[in-house]
């Protein structure tokens, strides 16, 4: 398995297959309808701008997962923060990519001068907070019924994870 930074019209579409599943069968994800190569291809230009998006490969360099961070908000003295989220293709849990792929976010994202990682869960998603709660994650509160997807209310689940611990005041992220 290997871990680089996502090209964007290289991989957009072998991340869009990745994630067309979870929007179409599962209210893992809360869009609707799954985003095109094209539309992934501009996503992953707009977080590696500031943030990171990140392929993961088998041992033939086709895409299995993908990770990236995200602004969690878009007010200035949020800008140390940021939000998470990693996609593996269907039945890929459990074998160490989810965390491999995190793992190296959170070092990119910590060279890039980002202090906190915040992660939403819908619920019920017992692999993704098994997850999060294994790579340090702590959670900070539960969105009730706030997402309507495939006929039922969802409630979210937030954690955070504390990226690195420096001076204040803080440097200016990358």
């Amino acid at each position: 398995m290997r871990i680089r930074d996502a090209l964007p019209h290289e991989d957009a579409a072998a991340c869009a297959a990745i994630y067309a599943p979870y929007v179409r069968e599962t209210a893992i994800s809360f869009e609707l309808e799954p985003p095109s190569a094209a539309q992934l291809a501009e996503r992953i230009v707009a977080a590696q701008k500031r943030h990171a998006w990140l392929v993961l490969e088998d041992d033939t360099a086709r895409i299995v997962g993908y990770a990236y961070g995200g602004p969690m908000k878009e007010r200035a003295a949020y800008r140390w923060s940021c939000e998470v989220s990693v996609y593996l293709e269907p039945g890929r849990r459990r074998t160490g990519g989810g965390r491999a792929l995190y793992e190296a976010l959170f070092e990119r994202l910590t060279e890039r001068g980002f202090r906190t990682a915040i992660a939403g869960m819908t619920l019920p998603n017992d692999a993704s907070v098994g997850l999060h709660a294994a790579l340090g994650f702590e959670p900070i509160g539960t969105y009730r019924r706030i997402g309507w997807k495939n006929g039922g209310w969802h409630d979210v689940a937030w954690a955070q994870r504390t990226l690195a611990v420096a001076e204040d005041p803080p440097e200016e992220t990358v």
